[in-house]
């Protein structure tokens, strides 16, 4: 099973919102493109305002976002990092903007009841999750950053925003190998082959967009496959993978339901019986 997604009506979903926020589109609850915080670590994005409908993408702690529309429990929102539009509850965006100062680097990791390791936790977080730190604290030689009420998470986990990780995108999506694959994910929770590579770019401080066939229309520049090296795309239709080097590659796929590393012949092998050759081969 590769990430075959169909997400045409986010285009259009797109435009409408726009409109919306020019006020052409008249609306029972319009918000007139209100800005937002994603209030809680992971939160599936859905094309419909239902629980059964699948999801999109995911929207992670700390993103911003235009509220454009509140109704029946659910907000209908655009993303601002790669403009995704669709439908969130509304208990997980607040209509306060905070400042925010780290990002967490981190797969996972935890928010605790106070500055020690034994101490409850709270909350998990993920990669991409974004914190207000307020002060910190030293315990048993481990360094704490304080949150508001005094919790905590491990300073190591944490790096300050607009500072990019070190090294290159591949290593980042690396530290998500044996992370589940999910359909629509975005986070160190579970991820699908597109987000792993938003993400860990993201991380080092680019922006990309979200699906395969964006990522394989506009990301980088075309190359021939003889010409493949460490961080290039290898694209499917509805799947991209990354190159670890020039005979592997790491992709989140529904083979193995992980993240997982595999020889590009391998994997051509394998994924061409039912989905065919590569698409195309991309340098970001």
């Amino acid at each position: 099973m590769l990430d075959l997604p169909d997400r045409r009506l986010n285009a259009y979903r797109t435009d409408l919102a726009e409109e919306r926020l020019r006020g052409v589109v008249e609306a029972a609850s319009y918000v007139s493109g209100s800005p937002g915080l994603i209030c809680v670590p992971v939160v599936q994005m859905r094309a419909r305002p239902e629980l059964e409908c699948g999801t999109d993408t995911e929207l992670l702690l700390g993103e911003t976002v235009h509220v454009l529309d509140t109704d029946g429990g659910w907000a209908w929102v655009k993303a601002d990092f790669d403009g995704y539009v669709g439908y969130i509850p509304d208990y997980a965006v607040s209509p306060v903007v905070r400042s925010l100062t780290h990002i967490i680097t981190a797969p996972r990791t935890f928010i605790y009841s106070g500055p020690d390791l034994k101490f409850p936790t709270v909350q998990a977080l993920s990669m991409g999750n974004r914190i207000a730190v307020i002060d910190e604290r030293e315990t048993r030689g481990t360094r704490y950053f304080l949150l508001e009420g005094g919790q905590a998470v491990i300073a190591g986990h944490c790096a300050e925003l607009g500072e990019p990780l070190g090294g290159d995108y591949v290593s980042v999506a690396a530290r998500f190998l044996e992370t589940p694959y999910l359909w629509g994910g975005r986070s160190g929770f579970g991820i699908d082959c597109s987000g792993l590579v938003q993400l860990s770019m993201m991380m080092t401080g680019r922006s990309v967009p979200r699906d395969t066939d964006m990522q394989a229309k506009g990301l980088g520049t075309e190359i021939d496959r003889s010409e493949l090296h460490r961080g290039d795309l290898v694209f499917w239709k509805g799947h991209v993978a990354i190159m670890e080097d020039e005979q592997a590659l790491l992709h989140a796929n529904g083979h193995t339901m992980t993240v997982s590393r595999e020889g590009l012949e391998d994997a051509i092998r394998r994924i061409g019986w039912l989905y065919d050759q590569p698409t195309g081969y991309r340098r970001p």
